[in-house]
């Protein structure tokens, strides 16, 4: 089944969010999206297939991944021109955000075509929303580097902000991360979440060296979620008396 249009009018790229965890996560348009796109592009087809078959779907499925979406998105675009509706899933949450997806949704932009976020779960605001921390005005700022060095110079910069940071860490990289982290933002506080909207969901609240006491190492297994807190305005204005006090006279 495929959208109905009037004709001649080109078809849809559709951005699908799709469980980070519960499948009853999904909404009722993901569902009718998926079930009536022409095409859907995966960043994992096999996981993909599992999802759709789940819900009864029977779908023409190809790999969009971040080895091949550059190389894919104009033949993607050039269906979406003839009339055709494609649907963009990742392996979980929403397209583009830390996943494969932005090279397309850049080429349906720059050809005119009509792009649609089918919103969903997220990551990022889950854990946002259950770590205790503020939530008015905060950073995304994806994976934390891999290379330790990188990784430091990247939280140093980050920890100057007045926002809370949210970033994805990886559990073999955990460890090393929360090291960093206590050396940089001492006691400021911190949330780790993990296995989220999973029936073994979890979060770990405190400080950098409280988390990493508790996290035990049967826990370090899937995607993490960190959330740190920004600086506060008794902080700046340590600092600032600090430079005021030091300065000659």
């Amino acid at each position: 089944m495929t959208h109905e249009r009037p004709s001649g009018r080109p078809g849809t790229l559709f951005l699908v969010a799709t469980p980070i965890g519960n499948l009853e996560d999904v909404s009722a348009r993901a569902l009718r999206v998926l079930r009536e796109a022409d095409l859907v592009a995966a960043e994992d087809t096999r996981h993909t297939r599992r999802l759709l078959t789940h819900f009864g779907i029977e779908a023409s499925v190809v790999s969009l991944h971040e080895h091949n979406e550059r190389a894919r998105a104009a033949s993607l675009i050039e269906r979406v021109q003839d009339g055709q509706s494609v649907a963009l899933v990742t392996d979980a949450g929403s397209p583009g955000i830390a996943d494969p997806g932005f090279p397309v949704v850049r080429a349906a932009v720059a050809a005119g075509v009509r792009v649609e976020s089918i919103p969903g779960p997220s990551a990022v605001i889950t854990a946002l929303q259950i770590s205790g921390l503020p939530t008015d005005a905060f950073l995304f700022a994806g994976f934390l580097p891999p290379k330790g060095a990188a990784r430091r110079r990247k939280l140093e910069e980050l920890s100057e902000g007045r926002e809370t940071v949210v970033v994805f860490e990886s559990p073999h990289r955990i460890d090393a991360c929360l090291e960093d982290l206590e050396a940089i933002w001492g006691e400021r506080p911190i949330a780790l979440a993990r296995e989220l909207t999973k029936l073994h969901e979890q979060v770990l609240r405190g400080s950098a060296r409280e988390v990493r006491a508790a996290l035990r190492a049967e826990w370090k297994r899937g995607e993490m979620v960190l959330v740190l807190g920004g600086r506060t305005r008794v902080e700046r204005g340590r600092e600032r008396e600090s430079r005021e006090g030091g300065e000659p006279e």
